[in-house]
């Protein structure tokens, strides 16, 4: 099979899904140097902002766009989720917080369902079914409801902040009938930038050239996961084609095992296995 006979939507979701692999490798690294996860959001935004702002003014179109109450409440929705993901990247296994965060298809499913009236396929049933089965194999609570090995507290991020994330991919869904998607990208770090600011008030640490190289690298392959996440959206049903972002989950593994040494347990391979298996199915089931 050749590149091109690829779709489109498929292409830029995969580029997403690699871009944001590499970012969360880049923030675990970062956030190893003693750096407070709310100032590599600062740097994400900052980097993010510039280059989604150049990028717009290429296109000679205003940064403001059409619908901003919109445009405000997804910058707003993405930037909470921002500081879970994040929160749960640093504090757990590359793996299993990137399979945590992607149980966000199945909300994307539903969040799409009812407030863009697109219908859930049996396909779709069974993901988000098989999602959840794996998410609980991943948890594993015990008899008395507390959560064993993994931190619970990051278990809550990382969920926050996987449906904060279904949340904004249904706005961009809703967004990319009217607006560009340079201007979709640019208002995210222009919400993100004053709130991560206001909320790490005196905690900032001087970086050292590692820590600076890293935080750099987090705005670009932030970049390029929003470009391609974005203009996937635009291009094929929100609840389907996000299904296809699960390979980042393969991607977080590969660079969990090779960066830190993380090999994933049983526990995480049985419950990932779910949770991809019902993505695969999403993404080949038609009906």
């Amino acid at each position: 099979m050749t590149l091109s006979a690829i779709p489109l939507a498929i292409r830029y979701i995969l580029l997403s899904a690699l871009g944001f692999s590499l970012m969360s490798t880049c923030v675990k690294t970062v956030a190893g140097y003693g750096i407070p996860v709310l100032e590599i959001i600062v740097a994400r935004a900052s980097i993010s902002l510039l280059l989604s702002y150049v990028d717009v003014k290429r296109k000679g179109i205003s940064v403001w766009g059409n619908n901003r109450p919109l445009l405000v409440a997804r910058g707003t929705v993405g930037a909470i989720a921002l500081l879970c993901i994040y929160y749960a990247i640093a504090t757990l296994p590359l793996a299993d917080a990137t399979i945590l965060q992607y149980t966000y298809p199945a909300y994307t499913a539903l969040l799409a369902l009812v407030f863009l009236g697109e219908p859930v396929k049996r396909s779709t049933l069974l993901c988000i079914f098989l999602s959840f089965a794996g998410l609980l194999i991943m948890v594993r609570p015990s008899l008395s409801g507390i959560m064993t090995e993994l931190p619970p507290l990051s278990i809550a991020a990382a969920l926050i902040g996987a449906f904060g994330s279904a949340v904004a991919y249904v706005l961009v869904r809703r967004l990319s009938q009217t607006e560009d998607s340079s201007v979709i990208i640019f208002y995210f770090p222009l919400i993100a930038l004053p709130i991560s600011l206001i909320l790490l008030g005196n905690n900032f640490v001087i970086p050292d050239w590692d820590a600076f190289l890293g935080l750099l690298l987090v705005g670009v392959f932030t970049q390029v996961g929003q470009v391609g996440l974005t203009k996937a959206m635009a291009k094929e049903a929100a609840g389907k084609i996000t299904s296809y972002s699960y390979i980042q989950v393969i991607f977080s593994a590969i660079f969990g095992i090779v960066f830190f040494a993380e090999v994933p347990t049983l526990w995480t391979l049985l419950g990932g296995t779910l949770i991809i298996s019902g993505a695969l199915i999403n993404a080949a089931w038609k009906a």
